[in-house]
């Protein structure tokens, strides 16, 4: 690591923590100056291997026995949601992936849609007549939207955030405790948190434990209900689980079951959320697209296509896979070296003495930070527009990005190998029948200058955020006009 160049530390104590977070187009800087693989320092001036090295990535991707995921990190997830998919490795990690199957998802959309049109209907509500125009928060409508969906999808419970009464439920007022629009929260705000948070532990494992216990009922078929048809996430664990055919050892405990529900909601709202808010900022940005997506939209006959059916529109799908190329909402992963290793490079570097070098030396413990936001707007892999909103590249895509050793369609937006974001495949079904219902209803336009909105990263998710009272908020105001039905 001595000889490993990189970017002079920037503080003793944060090292380039906040500059990766404050100011992400740095990295283009970085690449330019020390090439796809070089070091920074993270936390307490710690060295990190930071890449965006294909080789390099794969390798990391496929050798998961030997690298994981921060211990940290997995301390710190399993300590708010249990030990579900987020946080567990090796075998226990593979028998949690049941729930995400196409299967699964497409018996979804129907709960996919009441919340998209919900979420329609309160924007439309807030439309003056006389104008036929209204400035709407949208990222925090995204939010409510998505964590309804995914309390209802993921086990059957309903949040009823979008409820324009007022009237939500027990969950979201402590999730509301958890999860502040915040983009730079300082340490005293954690500390502050850190009581409530107590009170949101109790609230989640009490509920947790109710939820777990009415799923058995309905799958013994002993309980009033009797719907053993139940097609929530949680509720297709427990079925899976009980199935007799299912060998002892490859059962999940009951508190491996729980630890989804948590688990299910940061991971399945948060992120998807935000593509969302990316995409209508896009939109927003670019009428062009607006119009031709709306244009391909307004043609389908139904307004419920299936799943299968909005996969096959060809633009809108185009148009997503845009958006989580320039806005992967989680623009960085990491990981940590279990041993000692030796990473060939077939594209290999220069030390700080000039030195060639075809291999990266690794030592137990050693902090890696794969970029995913730098491979999915690599010039060299997606071309000189690389920097540019064009749905239309996905027409014919460079043969140069299908090296990218991503789980879906040549990004790593959704990481690759076993540690792949098994959820994919619901984030983009809801995020399309989203977008299919808003974009139908509404025409677009930011509600500030362009340039009061900003990339930040908050946490280990990239939002769109503007200052608010001079802070730096999780927002998108946009301003909407209603679509003459004609």
């Amino acid at each position: 690591m001595r000889y490993l160049p990189g970017p002079p530390n920037a503080h003793f104590l944060y090292g380039h923590f906040f500059d990766e977070r404050n100011n992400i187009e740095i990295l283009e800087t970085w690449v330019g100056a020390y090439g796809s693989t070089f070091k920074i320092k993270g936390l307490l001036s710690i060295d990190r291997v930071w890449t965006k090295d294909l080789d390099v990535i794969s390798y990391l991707l496929k050798n998961d026995h030997i690298y994981y995921k921060p211990e940290p990190a997995r301390y710190l997830l399993s300590r708010l949601l249990g030990n579900g998919i987020l946080v567990t490795e090796g075998a226990q990690h593979k028998l949690q992936n049941a729930a995400f199957t196409s299967t699964q998802i497409r018996q979804l959309t129907d709960i996919f849609y009441a919340k998209a049109l919900l979420l329609r209907n309160v924007w439309s509500c807030e439309i003056v007549e006389s104008t036929m125009t209204r400035k709407v928060e949208a990222f925090d409508g995204l939010t409510k939207a998505t964590l309804d969906i995914i309390g209802l999808a993921g086990f059957g419970y309903n949040f009823n955030a979008l409820n324009s009464e007022g009237k939500t439920s027990e969950l979201y007022e402590v999730f509301a405790v958890l999860f502040q629009p915040n983009a730079a929260p300082n340490p005293w705000e954690i500390l502050q948190a850190i009581i409530p948070a107590f009170r949101v532990f109790e609230t989640m494992a009490r509920i947790r434990n109710e939820l777990l216990t009415e799923a058995k009922i309905l799958q013994n078929g002993t309980g009033e209900k009797g719907d053993t048809t139940a097609k929530d996430l949680l509720s297709l664990l427990v079925r899976s689980n009980m199935n007799d055919e299912l060998p002892v050892v490859e059962r999940m405990a009951d508190a491996d079951v729980l630890a989804q529900v948590p688990t299910f909601i940061v991971a399945g709202h948060e992120t998807t959320s935000t593509s969302t808010a990316w995409a209508l900022y896009s939109l927003s940005l670019h009428k062009e697209v607006q119009v031709k997506l709306r244009q391909e939209l307004l043609s389908v006959t139904t307004g419920q296509p299936s799943m299968d059916e909005l996969n096959a529109l060809p633009y809108l799908d185009a148009f997503v896979h845009e958006v989580l190329r320039l806005y992967s909402p989680i623009p960085v992963t990491s990981r940590v070296a279990m041993k000692d290793d030796r990473i060939p490079m077939p594209k290999p570097y220069t030390d700080l003495k000039g030195r060639l070098h075809d291999h990266l030396v690794i030592k137990k413990g050693q902090a890696l930070s794969i970029s995913i936001y730098a491979v999915n707007r690599d010039k060299t892999l997606w071309g000189s527009d690389a920097s540019n909103f064009r749905p239309e590249r996905w027409e014919k895509i460079p043969e140069a990005v299908k090296a990218i050793p991503g789980i879906w369609r040549n990004l790593l937006t959704f990481s690759g190998g076993n540690h792949a974001c098994i959820g994919f495949r619901f984030s983009l079904i809801e995020m399309k029948v989203l977008l299919f219902t808003l974009i139908r209803a509404f025409e677009i336009d930011l509600a500030v200058p362009v340039e009061n909105v900003m990339i930040k990263t908050m946490g280990i998710i990239m939002r769109p955020t503007v200052k608010v009272d001079g802070r730096e908020l999780a927002r998108l105001p946009l301003v909407i006009k209603a679509i003459d039905s004609s």
